[in-house]
């Protein structure tokens, strides 16, 4: 029994349509979708304003996405003690404007985080969103 011609056009519009998401998807690598940073291990070193005890995945995922960066924005990449990025200390010196803020609330929690003046974006914002501009989702609490 042959097969109609129907059949045939719907088989190519599925192949065309798989060929089109498997496209998408590898031109995702090249948006920061692909290759994830090399994590370190064994405990945080050159720690200065961090505790030692702090959950650093944890704290630098925080970061990652308040800033909108992946790591080497701040680190030196496959050196991560290293203090050689200009970035890590002005980001250390914002940690210590941040803390010095918060302790100034009665409540002991924290009002301000690396999220409140970045919005997921490497520069603070500075100004708020034009009128009628649709504003950007909360992003997650930071640690």
């Amino acid at each position: 029994m042959p097969v109609p011609a129907v059949y045939d056009v719907c088989c190519v519009r599925i192949l065309c349509l798989l060929f089109v998401c498997s496209i998408s998807l590898l031109a995702q690598r090249g948006r920061g979708g692909g290759e994830q940073p090399v994590i370190p291990t064994g405990p945080p070193k050159n720690l200065k304003i961090l505790p030692a005890d702090v959950n650093i995945q944890q704290t630098m995922g925080a970061f990652r996405t308040a800033l909108g960066v992946q790591c080497a924005y701040c680190h030196v990449a496959g050196d991560f003690a290293s203090d050689d990025n200009p970035k890590k200390n002005m980001a250390r010196n914002m940690l210590r404007i941040a803390a010095d803020i918060n302790a100034t609330f009665p409540d002991g929690k924290r009002h301000v985080t690396c999220y409140t003046c970045h919005r997921g974006e490497a520069k603070p914002k500075m100004e708020p969103p034009a009128a009628g501009a649709a504003p950007k989702p909360a992003g997650p609490p930071e640690p």
